[in-house]
């Protein structure tokens, strides 16, 4: 009886591993999922694309998509006052990855040191105190979100100007940080051990851009980055931005949410049009010119900086998507503020194909659109796709095991319950006793 409960042990642990290895198979390497059109075939994905977004759209939304560096197709849909590929959204975190290049200009002038301790560019501010060595904080690692900050921030925004913090002041405690986050920036692990998020990461290379170049940060990244790649409607002035044909803002429920003010500019309100942010992907296809950054920088730039459960999944300033077909990466960035606003903008730097997508009101229909482009491009499932996925894939594995575990008890109830019918059914041994007078 002991070999069999064993046996079904062996089985039921067996059969759970399997599960498990199914799923995760499935969540990684996209096991039974089709993409939305046939490869190397752009108008039907574009159609495709369009189908979805119609579907799922409650805002507005703006789409470019991108073959070897040019443009072959876009669409927009509004449900209000008619968008195109020059309507300008705000977008959120999308503005990190050029925030980077603003950032990358400077290490190229010799103005920075990707390596250098990050204090050595700072005047208004500093860390505050930890059991941390502040010395490793560095500008490569806060473009890379492994410089040991632990804020996580997430910025709500401000209603007015008049709300509005000063840098050091935001730095020190975010007033508008997200539910559930300190808002203070601080070093809470080892810099260098490993990736974590850090929205005030970004507003201190805000702060470190405005150090070492003397100008606001706003009037920097124009001149440095925007002017010279075309970038005509993309700005970090949100005075600037209300006079440029601002697209409405839209919630999912189709109310429209009033565009908010930031301190934290780099890491929370880039206001950009799909038409200049193709522009910004086409400056990174291969045979661009070096307009703001040389060929080099942006190999580094799409390089593995920091990785998570194995997997690459940042370079500098850069998110690194799904592996491409060239021993590189699909890169670029995201962009989401609850309730509204949602901006996904990729590139495959090998080939220059790129998608940009702006939207409003459709919870993340952008950042799904922008999966779907890269799973049809590569095959491969884009890691924000299979980090949506994991609480289903969760809810999967534990359908999976219980069904497991009921079987594995209901077998070997059966095997008692037939140990038990042998045990009734087996002759019952006699003893005769000799007669005693």
């Amino acid at each position: 009886m002991g070999r069999r409960y064993l046996r079904l042990a062996v089985i039921a642990l067996l059969a759970a591993c399997g599960w498990a290895l199914l799923v995760f198979a499935t969540l990684d390497q996209g096991l039974f999922r089709s993409p939305i059109a046939k490869r190397g075939e752009p108008v039907r994905f574009l159609a495709a694309a369009y189908d979805r977004a119609e579907k799922h759209n409650r805002g507005n939304l703006a789409l470019i998509l991108i073959e070897d560096g040019r443009e072959v197709g876009s669409f927009a849909l509004s449900e209000g006052e008619p968008v195109d590929s020059d309507s300008v959204f705000q977008t959120a975190s999308l503005g990190k990855w050029l925030t980077a290049w603003g950032v990358m200009a400077l290490v190229e002038r010799g103005r920075i040191d990707l390596d250098a301790p990050v204090s050595t560019y700072l005047s208004r501010w500093r860390l505050p105190d930890s059991e941390f060595d502040e010395s490793g904080v560095t500008v490569r690692r806060l473009l890379s979100h492994t410089a040991g900050l632990g804020d996580e921030l997430g910025y709500d925004g401000f209603e007015s100007a008049r709300d509005v913090q000063t840098l050091e002041a935001s730095l020190i405690r975010a007033a508008d940080a997200s539910p559930g986050k300190s808002g203070e920036v601080r070093i809470e692990s080892e810099p260098g051990s490993g990736w974590r998020y850090s929205g005030g990461g970004y507003t201190l290379l805000q702060l470190v851009i405005e150090e070492v170049s003397g100008q606001p940060f706003a009037r920097y990244m124009e001149e440095t980055v925007f002017a010279p790649l075309g970038m005509k409607r993309t700005t970090f002035d949100h005075d600037r931005a209300l006079s440029s044909g601002l697209a409405q803002n839209f919630r999912p429920d189709g109310t429209t949410e009033p565009f908010r003010r930031y301190t934290a500019l780099a890491a929370s309100s880039l206001f950009t049009s799909a038409g200049d942010l193709a522009r910004f992907i086409e400056a990174q296809a291969p045979g661009a010119g070096d307009a703001v950054l040389s060929p080099e920088t942006r190999r580094l730039i799409a390089s593995p900086h920091a990785s998570r459960l194995g997997a690459d999944i940042w370079g500098l300033g850069a998110m690194l998507y799904a592996p491409n077909e060239a021993g590189g990466y699909i890169i670029g960035h995201d962009g989401q503020n609850e309730p509204a606003i949602n901006a996904a903008a990729r590139i495959d730097p090998a080939s220059g194909d790129g998608i940009v997508v702006l939207s409003t009101g459709g919870e993340l229909l952008a950042t799904g659109i922008a999966g779907e482009w890269v799973f049809w491009k590569t095959g491969n499932v884009d890691t924000l796709d299979f980090a949506a996925a994991i609480p289903s894939a969760l809810a999967w594995l534990a359908a999976g095991w219980a069904v497991i575990l009921a079987a594995a008890l209901a077998a070997a109830l059966r095997s008692r319950r037939r140990a038990e019918r042998g045990q009734a059914l087996r002759p019952h041994a006699t003893v005769d006793y000799p007669c005693t007078q």
